[in-house]
């Protein structure tokens, strides 16, 4: 069976983490078997970040490329119908929500202030206390050194923000009233959608993106669908 090493569940979420619950996602809606671990430490994953995985004695990291392997070794049940097109878009919307939306969505958690106080409760309360006021901040430093690194942190917040409603736009007009990305059944660039969404809409973080999120009623309701059917 699959090993599967992930954050803790949160907020009622499987995952704080899109990365982590994208894949536990994608495992339940392919059928695979698994066994979910509780791993607090990126660095002992083979791309030095949660999730990886271990098959067969086999390490992997990164949820796309973890993936990717699980298709060929296991099938691509949830793929194999879609056309050229399709997955060209797939890869297009994924790149968008782990490419661009991340950035907001941590800018979100990690920059403004009382959600950074939230979200060291939420994250560290477990931590020894020498150390509950000292890993935190190294992981926000980290944390701002990406956004940096990406060049987002250069922006206003407004700016900010609006990136991130544009996002939020472009999958709601997506989506519109179909059940799924594409139509009426569910495939994998789903489990991605939802995990990313589901961590906007679902969780007790406050910011412009949320309240943006919101004015689209289907985007929970879809949320609430893919729950059901993989979490119930």
């Amino acid at each position: 069976m699959i090993k599967l090493y992930q954050f803790h569940p949160i907020w009622g979420l499987p995952n704080a983490s899109p990365f982590c619950m994208k894949l536990e996602t994608y495992l339940k809606m392919a059928k695979i078997p698994y066994e979910a671990i509780v791993e607090n430490n990126p660095a002992k994953g083979p791309k030095g970040k949660l999730p990886f995985i271990e098959d067969e004695g086999k390490k992997l990291g990164d949820s796309s490329f973890i993936i990717e392997y699980l298709k060929k070794k296991y099938g691509d049940s949830l793929d194999n119908k879609l056309t050229d097109q399709q997955k060209a878009m797939a890869l297009a919307i994924q790149r968008l929500l782990e490419e661009h939306l991340y950035s907001v969505l941590i800018y979100s958690r990690w920059v403004e202030p009382g959600n950074w106080e939230l979200i060291k409760k939420s994250f560290f309360t477990n931590l020894p206390p020498l150390l509950r006021n000292v890993i935190p901040e190294l992981i926000r430093k980290r944390s701002l050194k990406n956004l940096q690194a990406r060049g987002i942190i250069y922006y206003s917040p407004e700016e900010i923000y609006d990136f991130g409603r544009q996002n939020i736009k472009a999958v709601a007009n997506l989506l519109g009233d179909q059940a799924f990305v594409f139509g009426d059944h569910p495939t994998s660039i789903d489990a991605t959608l939802y995990a990313f969404l589901a961590n906007i809409l679902l969780t007790p973080v406050e910011s412009p993106l949320k309240t943006h999120a919101k004015t689209y009623p289907h985007l929970e309701n879809y949320c609430t669908r893919m729950k059901e059917l993989y979490y119930s």
